[in-house]
C-alpha cells in the first residue's frame, strides 16, 4: 500500500485493537444484562487468579523472550530455552493454585480451581507460540491471533451463557478462543527447536528477574483492586467496577497498539545505537495515544452515567463515580504504559521495576486504607494515585538515558478540540433529555464529530499525518478538510 512498515503494522495494531475491544463491549453487554453483576463480579476474580498464577508461572520469561529474539542473535537457541523455562514454571504456577484451592472456592466459585489449571496449561501453549512471533517482529500476526482469540472466545461464550452454562460458558469460552489464538500463531511461526546451553538460560534469567517484578506491579494494578473488592465487598461490587474499568478500555486503544507495534522496533533500535529514533517516536506515541485518551476520558465524564445504564443495565448505573476516576486513570495510564515500555526494550527492566514496584506497594497499601472506607471509589482513587506514581518514576528513570519530550503545540490542540467537544456536549444533555439509547448515541457522534473538526483545523501537522495515511490506505479525503 506503500505505507511504511512502522505505520503499516501500528495500523494493523490499532485495527486489531479496535476490534477486539469493540467485540469485548458488545458480549459484555449481553452478559451484564443476562448474568446480572454476581456472577460477572466471579468471571472477573476469575480472570484476576488467571492473571496473578500466570504471572507466577511466567517469571517474566515471555518479556525476556521477545527481548532476546528481536535482538537477531541465536533466536532459535534462545526459544527453546524459553519454552524449556515456560514448561517448568508451569508446575510452580499449578502447585500453587492447588495449595490455596480451599480459599479460592470461597469466593463462590464452585467448581474454579479444574478450570484454572486447564486455563494456566493451555496459556503455555499461547504464551510460547505469541511471545516466538512477537520476538520475529511479526506484529500484524501477533495482533491477528489476539482478534481470533477474542472472537472465538466471545462467540463461544455467548453460545454457552445462551444455553444457560452461566459462569462455566464464561471460562470455557475464554479457554478455547486461547487455543485458536495460539494455533494461529503457531502457523506462522518460524523459530525451531534447538540446542540451548545454560548461557541461554542466563540470558533470560538475568532480563527476566526485572521483567518479572515489574510485570508483578502491572498485575497489582490490574487486578489487585479487584481481589480486594471482592475480598471487602460482595462479587456484585466487583462486577460493577470491572465493567467501569472495561469501559475505560475505549480510551486504550491507540496506546495498546502503539506499546505493542514500537517494543520490538525500539529494541532493535536500542540494539543498534538510533536512540535518536526512540526518542522521536516516543514523543510520538503519547501524542497520538492522547489524541483518544483525552476525548474519550472528557466525553465519559459527561455521559458517563447514562452510557453505563443503557449499555450494561440499571445495576451497573451506580458505577458512574467510578467511572470518573477510571477514565483520569487512562489518560495517565498513557504515559505510564509507554515509558515503562521504553524501559524494557532499552534493556532498563530494573528501573522499569523500581517505577512498578513502588506503586504496587503504594497501591496495596492504599486498596487496603480506601476500599473499606470508599468501597469500589476507593479502590479506584487508589489506582490513580499510583499510577500517577509509576508515571512519575518511569519518567524520571527514563529521562536518564534519553530526552523525554512532550510536543507541546498537538497535546495542547488536543486539549482545545476536547474543551470545545465539552461545551458542545454539554449544551445538548442541558437542552435534551438523555431518555433512550438513540440519543445518546447522538450525543456521542456529535461530540466526536466536534472534536475531530477542530483538531483537524487547529493543528495543520497532525490532519497532514491523518490525510496522507487515509489517502494511501486508498480512501478519499475531503478538499474542504
Amino acid at each position: 500500500m506503500g505505507i511504511d512498515p512502522l505505520h503499516r503494522q501500528s495500523i494493523i495494531s490499532l485495527f486489531s485493537t479496535i476490534s477486539v475491544t469493540a467485540i469485548g463491549f458488545i458480549a459484555t453487554m449481553y452478559f451484564a444484562h443476562t448474568l446480572g453483576p454476581s456472577i460477572y463480579g466471579i468471571y472477573s476474580l476469575f480472570l484476576a487468579y488467571y492473571s496473578i498464577f500466570t504471572l507466577l508461572g511466567d517469571g517474566g520469561f515471555g518479556g525476556a523472550a521477545v527481548k532476546r529474539i528481536s535482538e537477531g542473535k541465536e533466536q532459535n537457541a534462545h526459544f527453546t530455552a524459553f519454552l524449556f523455562l515456560r514448561i517448568t514454571f508451569l508446575a510452580v504456577s499449578a502447585t500453587a493454585v492447588l495449595a490455596l484451592s480451599d480459599y479460592l472456592m470461597t469466593e463462590g466459585a464452585t467448581g474454579m480451581v479444574p478450570w484454572l489449571i486447564l486455563a494456566l496449561i493451555v496459556g503455555v501453549f499461547l504464551g510460547v507460540t505469541v511471545n516466538g512471533v512477537y520476538g520475529e517482529g511479526m506484529v500484524g500476526v501477533n495482533q491477528t491471533s489476539s482478534l481470533l482469540n477474542n472472537v472465538v472466545k466471545v462467540l463461544s461464550q455467548v453460545l454457552a451463557v445462551f444455553l444457560g452454562y452461566g459462569i462455566a460458558g464464561l471460562i470455557g469460552g475464554f479457554v478455547a478462543g486461547m487455543i485458536v489464538g495460539g494455533l494461529f500463531c503457531l502457523r506462522y511461526l518460524h523459530l525451531r527447536l534447538a540446542r540451548f546451553t545454560a548461557a541461554h538460560l542466563k540470558n533470560l534469567l538475568t532480563f527476566s528477574f526485572w521483567i518479572f517484578l515489574a510485570s508483578s506491579g502491572a498485575t497489582v494494578f490490574s487486578y489487585a483492586d479487584t481481589v480486594l473488592v471482592g475480598y471487602f465487598m460482595s462479587s456484585a461490587d466487583v462486577g460493577i467496577y470491572r465493567i467501569a474499568f472495561q469501559f475505560t478500555a475505549a480510551a486504550t486503544f491507540t496506546t495498546t497498539a502503539l506499546h505493542t507495534t514500537l517494543y520490538p522496533k525500539i529494541s532493535r533500535w536500542h540494539a543498534d545505537g538510533a536512540l535518536d529514533r526512540v526518542t522521536l517516536s516516543l514523543s510520538r506515541a503519547v501524542t497520538y495515544s492522547l489524541l483518544l485518551a483525552v476525548p474519550v476520558a472528557v466525553g465519559g465524564w459527561i455521559l458517563g452515567d447514562r452510557l453505563l445504564y443503557f449499555f450494561y443495565g440499571a445495576g451497573f448505573a451506580e458505577g458512574a463515580a467510578v467511572l470518573g476516576i477510571l477514565l483520569l486513570v487512562q489518560v495517565v495510564n498513557v504515559f505510564m504504559y509507554l515509558q515503562t515500555m521504553c524501559l524494557n526494550a532499552i534493556d532498563r527492566p530494573r528501573e522499569s521495576f523500581y517505577a512498578t514496584g513502588t506503586a504496587a506497594v503504594v497501591n496495596i497499601v492504599l486498596d487496603l486504607a480506601l476500599i473499606p472506607l470508599f468501597g469500589i471509589e476507593g479502590a479506584a482513587i487508589a489506582t490513580l494515585v499510583t499510577m500517577l506514581v509509576n508515571a512519575g518514576i518511569a519518567r524520571y528513570y527514563l529521562s536518564k538515558q534519553i530526552p523525554v519530550k512532550l510536543e507541546r503545540g498537538p497535546v495542547l490542540h488536543i486539549l482545545l478540540a476536547a474543551g470545545a467537544m465539552a461545551l458542545v456536549v454539554l449544551l445538548y444533555r442541558l437542552t435534551i433529555p438523555l431518555t433512550n439509547v438513540f440519543i445518546v448515541l447522538a450525543a456521542v457522534a456529535l461530540g466526536g464529530l466536534v472534536y475531530g473538526l477542530v483538531l483537524l483545523k487547529a493543528d495543520p501537522g497532525l490532519r497532514d499525518e491523518i490525510r496522507d495515511l487515509v489517502v494511501q490506505l486508498g480512501a478519499p479525503w475531503p478538499r474542504w478538510l
